[in-house]
């Protein structure tokens, strides 16, 4: 029995995906998945390049806003709500688009990752996040034989659930196993100096925005220092800013700058690895070869 049909839209940070994935489901009859593991949590809004409801533009989408700060949220609770969002569209009859840049959240849906079952251990938590992240990165390189870099390194938030997988036994690298989906994955980016620019000029119209008074208004609401810091890039920065560590908007802009490219990069990195993903002429009409291809893929012409 034929699969049921997926289409995704994958690519780095600023290259535009949210806004062809609505134009895409609008035209084929979509509805939208983010895959986006920071656009979860309810009040992260600009410093995540949250859709806004007006650019939405009447396509719904799911699994926006569904936790709350400080609550973790990992890929293997995305993946089940990820599949039960897909089936509920199925259900509608509707088509499911699946958009976002988390690499891994995208191929846990798509090659079906089996995950373990292991429950977390609260003590064990505790543990590890009252450690300094020089403690808990020599914890790793001993117990996973395994280096990072790109500040990977000082990820509190990655060192500490990849611990709590060690030590529960939980494997690092999830098997997948048969796909639930027939999938279209359909890539979206720009040549690396224009893809720079779009970086540069998202993120001062989001300073402009409001996003530094987001990132204060989420530490007086109760966002932990911990959580932030987690999140990496904008949160991450930003909360340096705050902090004293950076001492001014300039300084803030230029290093999270190059953060951010450095991290779409990475994401490239990630994504050329998948040699089914049909990449967009950017250069030319992405939006009518999108549509192309999606009219073929849904009416099994591919």
């Amino acid at each position: 029995m034929a699969l049921p049909k997926l289409i995704v839209v994958l690519g780095p940070t600023a290259c535009g995906k949210s806004g062809l994935g609505v134009e895409l489901a609008k035209s084929v009859g979509g509805e939208i998945v983010s895959a986006d593991s920071r656009q979860v949590y309810r009040g992260l809004d600009l410093g995540t390049g949250k859709i806004t409801a007006e650019e939405m533009d009447g396509v719904p989408h799911h699994l926006l806003d569904i936790v709350e700060p400080n609550e973790s949220y990992s890929v293997a609770q995305f993946q089940p709500d990820a599949y039960a969002a897909i089936d509920g569209i199925l259900a509608r009859e509707k088509v499911p688009l699946l958009v976002g840049g988390t690499g891994l959240y995208i191929r846990a849906v798509t090659e079906g990752y089996t995950f373990s079952d292991a429950q977390p251990d609260p003590s064990l938590r505790a543990e590890l996040e009252a450690m300094s992240v020089d403690a808990l990165y020599a914890c790793f390189q001993a117990e996973t034989g395994r280096t990072l870099s790109g500040g990977e390194e000082r990820n509190k938030h990655r060192l500490v659930r990849t611990l709590e997988k060690v030590r529960s036994g939980a494997p690092l690298e999830e098997a997948p196993r048969a796909p639930r989906y027939q999938v279209l994955q359909l890539g979206l980016t720009y040549p690396r100096e224009e893809l720079c620019r779009r970086i540069d000029a998202r993120l001062w119209a989001r300073i402009r925005a409001g996003m530094i008074q987001e990132v204060a208004a989420l530490r007086e609401a109760g966002a932990s220092d911990a959580f932030l810091e987690g999140l990496g890039l904008e949160y991450r920065y930003i909360l340096w800013y705050l902090t004293g560590k950076l001492g001014s908007v300039e300084e803030l802009a230029d290093e999270l700058g190059r953060a951010i490219k450095r991290f779409a990069k990475r994401q490239m990195v990630w994504f050329k690895k998948d040699r089914d993903v049909l990449w967009l002429d950017t250069a030319g009409n992405p939006l009518a070869q999108a549509l192309r291809a999606a009219q073929a893929f849904l009416s099994d012409e591919m």
